[in-house]
């Protein structure tokens, strides 16, 4: 028997998230632990009149490939993630991790030639995205993997998940709808302005924004969103930042990160727990030693840490900065193989201000 909060998921992400419409080619990929969702998804492809494409994946595929694959194999890309990436119209991505360190024990060099192969790739996803080409959405299927993570059962984690999709909503379309609009609202106190500057625990940072973007993620990319950001004036960034939440980035945790910047760049890095990954992920390239993005949670449906970006990013009351790649449609122009979002937690005293005005305390919006 289908669950209809699944349905309702599968729903949102072809008809609300990238509004697949008649004749759309829509690439679908996902690994096989996620088969309801990706189903459910098919099928409301083909409701739309779309044309779903199928790329499923196997326990274990990623720590196969990149244990045994020879230095051309970690360069080649396969035809249908360029495909995806220069000519689907859509794209649906599903996580579905039934082991979120299985990529623990691969050497970072490894990981980290495979991500400058796929560089041009993440490229041309955004830059299409950023000229309304392509569209693209990723989320999560739940698993017992995610719910360990995020230290609840499986069917905890299952309604804090659809909750925070609002796929148990009555009318989850208009119930995206309605968010959207009161997130475009925090949005304009921030747009236009020429400074941020972020206080918590650890972090007394300014980050330049003049003449920048800041776009709502209202559930077009990410499911669950809620979020709006933008790209920093790349040579402008100055302070240090404490992220507070731990993360789990290509099975590898890293927690308790302190970065700090000088014009721009990350001068110095130290992590309580996997260190000498962040410090690879930072020596990746020119680029990822860069802010690409400052990132204002804004879903209060999400309340606790689960160490997935996904989920923790959109946090009402936190913010988020990855290093790396900017988003083009925000005026950014950092280019990297990297994009690493990391957490920073004001709701226990932070500060946030754009322009000397105070537009939130202690997590809680101002304005």
């Amino acid at each position: 028997m289908k669950d209809p909060r699944v349905t309702n998921l599968a729903r949102i992400l072809v008809h609300y998230s990238t509004k697949v419409g008649e004749g759309d080619t829509c690439l679908i990929d996902g690994p096989a632990a996620a088969e309801p969702l990706i189903a459910a998804v098919y099928e409301e492809v083909l409701k739309a009149g779309g044309l779903p494409v199928l790329s499923l994946s196997f326990e274990g595929q990623a720590p196969l490939f990149l244990n045994h694959a020879s230095d051309a194999q970690l360069d080649w890309i396969s035809p249908t993630q360029r495909w995806g990436a220069e000519d689907a119209d859509c794209r649906v991505g599903v996580w579905a991790d039934t082991n979120t360190r299985e990529l623990s024990g691969v050497p970072p060099e490894r990981q980290t030639r495979r991500r400058a192969a796929t560089r041009d790739l993440q490229h041309t996803v955004m830059k299409r995205a950023a000229e309304g080409d392509h569209r693209w959405v990723g989320t999560m299927y739940p698993t017992n993997a995610h719910a360990a993570d995020a230290e609840m059962s499986l069917a905890e984690f299952w309604d804090f998940y659809f909750r925070s999709c609002l796929a148990n909503d009555g009318d989850p379309l208009g119930a995206w709808q309605r968010a959207s609009e009161e997130w475009k609202r925090l949005a304009t106190f921030f747009e236009g302005g020429e400074e941020v500057h972020i206080v918590a625990d650890g972090t007394d940072i300014r980050l330049g924004i003049a003449g920048r973007h800041f776009v709502v993620a209202e559930g077009e990319h990410n499911m669950p969103d809620g979020e709006f950001f933008t790209g920093p004036i790349e040579d402008s960034v100055e302070g240090e930042v404490t992220f507070h939440l731990p993360a789990t980035i290509a099975g590898r945790e890293v927690a308790g990160v302190h970065l700090k910047f000088e014009a721009g760049k990350v001068v110095d890095a130290h992590a309580e727990r996997g260190e000498e990954y962040l410090i690879s992920l930072l020596d990746t390239d020119d680029g990822s030693r860069v802010l690409g993005e400052l990132g204002i949670g804004t879903n209060y449906g999400i309340e606790a840490g689960t160490k997935s970006i996904l989920l923790d990013e959109k946090i009402g009351g936190t913010i988020h900065m990855a290093v790396g790649a900017s988003y083009p449609e925000t005026g950014g122009v950092n280019e990297s193989a990297v994009h690493t979002d990391l957490v920073c937690d004001l709701r226990g005293g932070g500060l946030i201000e754009v322009d000397g005005k105070v537009v939130q305390q202690d997590g809680k919006f101002t304005v």
